[in-house]
């Protein structure tokens, strides 16, 4: 590890993967405070409130507009990374970042819930674009037996984005009524932070190289991440690369997805990216302060219980993070999404067990914070991570950034479904709405034992062979 490697994979982390953290956990606290937002200027405007189904219908629409701007980012990033490079893309993605903060902050001033659902969409893209290329910026910088490591890091910091906006929304910090605007728009400081000091690192070798056949340049860039004066056999690899693709250009989505060559690899990361979404987390994370007061855990507590279930994803985060070079991807991933699917049934069991009548059992409320516990915990020592890390394992350079497209799309759309239909989903199944997500789960995690194999320490190539 070097001081170049480790300041820019910290520095896109906190810049852009943190950013998407927040962004999913910011809309939990301050939730009742932008609805009344919402229902004080609809009456202002047209004389009348909004009645309980339309305004949940409006909040969900905030919530959910984050994952749109998400597929819409998602779509842009073959074309970002193809013109400008993975250090070009990520320093013209935090400009949005920066639009979206003032219409955030501004909107209760200006008294449009509009500019808030535009914010909202807008960070969506910034994620987007982010989420598919930090991963794919640090497995092409890294070298081989950290790209893991380096690769699972951005994690940990979504990890710690839910984790800081949980804190942030305290009713001691800004969860109070009057601060919720600049709340959503604190995620212009690390934007900020990203967008002066990203220019100060280069761009990655494998782009050099491979897509621009900018040996001088690549040579250069691997001197300062791996530094070495020696990196003649990474120059090397690179070019085997850049000679068996010589007579290929990038492929596109419609290419990638009709090549039979790939098809196991195509389908590989739309399971993946799918069943991170549909594994029920983003529900977790929306909306932990209905769960929990669903449960039955007393409205003063919620906050700080909300909290705790922050911190124990960042310790959770932090052992994935130092133990995908010892035990590889597949263990991670099947054990996070196999604990995940046991504890949404265990959420399902704790709250038909706690229905207000005399067979209650009120200690279940304290089963069902455990469970959400387990849930996070599960999805952030594995499947957090290791599907951005693999996507960029599992293809060639020539394939790569349409790969990325195809599960950043997938991952974005089951996002926003999931945020917009939970409400109702929670209000027409109840308790039984989990068991969707523990069936899912367990399904993915068979799959990933079944079809994938193990990519520790291999090379591009090697992974590209073994699938052959």
């Amino acid at each position: 590890l070097t001081f170049p490697l480790v300041s820019v994979t910290l520095l896109v982390s906190f810049g852009s993967s943190m950013l998407y953290g927040y962004n999913l956990a910011v809309v939990n606290s301050p939730a009742e405070h932008i609805k009344a937002f919402y229902n004080a200027t609809w009456s202002q405007r047209f004389g009348h409130g909004l009645g309980p189904a339309p305004l949940t219908l409006l909040y969900a629409l905030t919530v959910s507009i984050f994952a749109l701007g998400g597929l819409g980012g998602s779509l842009l990033v073959g074309v970002l990374v193809e013109r400008y490079g993975r250090n070009g893309a990520l320093s013209r993605s935090a400009l949005l970042v920066l639009l979206a903060g003032g219409f955030m902050g501004f909107s209760r001033e200006l008294g449009s819930p509009e500019m808030v659902i535009i914010g909202r969409s807008i960070t969506g893209i910034h994620s987007g674009i982010c989420l598919s290329v930090v991963p794919l910026y640090l497995g092409e910088i890294a070298p081989k037996n950290l790209r893991g490591f380096l690769g699972l890091m951005p994690s940990i910091f979504i990890c710690l984005g839910v984790f800081s906006a949980q804190v942030l929304g305290l009713p001691e910090l800004l969860g109070k009524d009057r601060f919720w605007p600049l709340f959503l728009s604190v995620v212009v400081v690390p934007a900020s932070l990203q967008l002066l000091l990203l220019h100060c690192f280069p761009e990655s070798p494998r782009y050099l190289l491979i897509e621009r056949n900018d040996v001088c340049g690549a040579t250069k860039a691997l001197h300062r991440f791996l530094g070495s004066p020696d990196v003649q056999d990474v120059i090397e690899e690179m070019k085997e690369e850049q000679r068996s693709l010589s007579s290929m250009e990038m492929v596109s989505v419609w290419q990638l997805l009709r090549e039979r060559s790939v098809r196991w690899q195509t389908l590989s990361v739309a399971v993946l990216n799918a069943g991170m979404q549909l594994s029920g987390i983003d529900a977790i994370w929306f909306y932990t302060n209905t769960i929990f007061e669903n449960a039955g855990i007393p409205v003063s507590q919620i906050p700080y219980t909300t909290m705790g279930t922050g911190a124990i994803e960042v310790v959770a985060g932090l052992i994935g993070c130092f133990t995908i070079e010892r035990v590889g991807r597949r263990p991670l991933i099947i054990t996070g999404f196999c604990a995940m699917g046991v504890c949404s049934a265990g959420i399902t069991i704790s709250l038909l067990l706690n229905v207000p009548s005399q067979a209650a059992l009120p200690w279940m409320r304290y089963v069902s914070v455990v469970c959400v516990v387990g849930i996070i915990a599960g999805f952030c020592m594995g499947p957090a991570g290791v599907p951005f890390l693999m996507t960029a394992e599992l293809f060639m350079q020539s394939h790569r950034p349409a790969a990325y497209i195809v599960g950043g799309s997938l991952n974005w759309l089951c996002n926003f479904t999931i945020g917009l239909i939970f409400p109702f989903l929670q209000m027409s199944a109840g308790a039984f709405c989990y068991l969707v997500f523990c069936g899912v789960c367990l399904l993915v995690a068979l799959y990933v034992y079944l079809v994938i194999p193990e990519t520790k320490n291999k090379s591009f190539m090697e992974i590209s062979h073994i699938f052959a």
